[in-house]
């Protein structure tokens, strides 16, 4: 028989919403779990709901404190904030799987005692055996040989020393629900047989556990992975049990987001490549807002014709209904661009701030700052704001103007023209005449441009890139009028006449 949606299914909209977020504490947070934790908060926020931050931690031979601290770390820098859940508590606490035991027990009592569960002790070997004798494939697996078990049978049974798992009683019918992203899905009748919810000697499983927790806290929306929607017919049964034992009264709708694919090919994104990878990610030097925009394009978009927006305006759009099913490719280069464009919305104050804990860890300053380290940061870093997609570009960028010694980069060496020599001559000459009182990046530039452009007859080209060598010990620098302002005369001339001795 063909179902409709179950009638049931909530209808909750605006401030009754429910989201979750319920990762398992294994392996480091990686960019497609923290997009899940996006859509979810953004649909939360839009709608003026609420936000269930659980944590998944039955698998006592997978799940670490360490990543559990790796999580919270992860939400808390990206700026994700819940309702309820694990740290700040709440009506549904405990918020960890692990602390629920009881929980568990006393639902599954519940669907024993209104005929939706039931105890089974059928071995693997049996079912197998069962299966060949009656010419049924399997590849089929269970028969849902102990729904009429006797009274007697089970007393039989447990007499042998065998301890029950417990199945759920399967609907023999199509399942329908509406997918948030996807529309209307099918499971048909007998796609899976009575499956197993708690193993023998009590343990439940993760089909068990996650809708009764989500039945449990009220959860309205349930906003996943892809690869999760071949679990939702199980869900659903479940869900039709829970309501006939009296644990909930609705079922919540789902919506399965697209696959995160890798840059090249249909594989899905590897948690194990370093681009899935959200800490090296930080490490290159990722903002939150830059991130976190560019992980919201995978799969919705703002407009047309518009990929970078602020958090705000993102929570002001966001519909889980205008999630394109269609797999979204995660595309390194596109990331850093949309990092680089909020890079350059910060302030200047906040990104002087943001940027010091990548020179700190290039060792180019301290845990504390002295006044002209702090004076010269204030200074330089507008100079790399419009010019960096990345926070980790900064130190390679800044770090000449911190150190003594100027460190030559053999591309920067390989790209002097063959006479540089007579270039950082003429301008150590033209520097010289600038008083000290009025070296600044306008009155360098007026000397530099008079000695080489006009006197020599050089290309600006030429001309400066000997000098932005030697100031820098690279190709690419900040502006170099502005950088030799902030080295200072005396400096500048010096480091000049330190690559005119090196190059003979």
């Amino acid at each position: 028989m063909v179902s409709a949606p179950d009638p049931r299914t909530t209808t909750a909209t605006g401030s009754d919403i429910r989201v979750r977020f319920c990762p398992s504490p294994t392996g480091l947070p990686h960019v497609g779990l923290i997009r899940t934790a996006l859509f979810n908060w953004a649909y939360a926020r839009h709608n003026g709901g609420k936000l269930v931050f659980r944590i998944e931690d039955t698998d006592a031979a997978r799940d670490s404190e360490e990543s559990y601290q790796q999580l919270l770390e992860a939400l808390r820098w990206l700026e994700i904030d819940w309702d309820e859940g694990v740290e700040v508590g709440g009506p549904h606490a405990p918020y960890r799987q692990s602390q629920r035991h009881e929980l568990y027990r006393e639902v599954l009592d519940k669907l024993v005692a209104a005929g939706v569960a039931y105890e089974s002790y059928s071995t693997a070997e049996e079912i197998d055996a069962r299966n060949e004798a009656n010419g049924r494939a399997k590849q089929l697996g269970y028969d849902n040989y102990d729904r009429t078990l006797t009274e007697e049978q089970k007393a039989a049974f447990r007499a042998e020393g065998r301890e029950p798992a417990y199945r759920l009683r399967v609907p023999d019918e199509d399942l329908t629900y509406i997918d948030l992203i996807r529309g209307e899905v099918t499971f048909p009748a007998g796609s899976f047989p009575d499956f197993v919810i708690v193993r023998a000697g009590g343990v439940p499983l993760y089909t068990f556990v996650n809708p009764v927790d989500d039945a449990l806290m009220g959860i309205t929306h349930v906003i996943r992975g892809e690869d999760l929607m071949p679990s939702t017919a199980r869900q659903l049964s479940l869900y039709r049990a829970l309501i006939e034992a009296g644990v909930t009264d609705f079922v919540p709708r789902f919506g399965h987001m697209p696959l995160v694919l890798g840059e090249e090919g249909n594989k899905k994104l590897s948690k194990r490549d370093p681009k899935a990878d959200l800490f090296l990610q930080r490490e290159k030097g990722f903002i939150h807002e830059g991130l976190l925009n560019y992980l919201s394009l995978l799969g919705w978009s703002l407009a047309p014709d518009r990929d970078v927006f602020s958090l705000e305006e993102l929570v002001e759009a966001f519909d889980i209904a205008d999630v394109n099913p269609n797999p979204a490719r995660f595309d390194q280069k596109k990331a850093e661009s949309i990092n680089g464009d909020h890079i350059r919305m910060l302030a200047p104050e906040d990104f002087a701030t943001r940027i010091l804990p990548y020179l700190r860890d290039a060792g180019i300053i301290g845990d504390t700052l002295d006044d002209r380290e702090r004076a010269l940061i204030a200074a330089a870093a507008p100079l790399v704001q419009e010019r960096v997609q990345l926070l980790g570009d900064v130190p390679g960028l800044l770090g000449f103007l911190f150190r003594d010694e100027v460190e030559y980069a053999d591309d920067a060496l390989g790209s002097l023209p063959a006479n540089a020599g007579e270039v950082l001559v003429a301008s150590v000459n033209a520097l010289e005449l600038v008083p000290h009182a009025e070296f600044t990046a306008a009155s360098v530039q007026e000397a530099l441009q008079k000695a080489l452009i006009e006197e020599l007859g050089l290309k600006p080209r030429v001309a400066y890139g000997p000098l932005r060598v030697a100031v820098s010990g690279r190709r690419v620098s900040p502006p170099l009028f502005e950088s030799m302002e902030l080295l200072g005369k005396s400096e500048s001339i010096r480091r000049l006449d330190a690559l005119v001795q090196k190059i003979g």
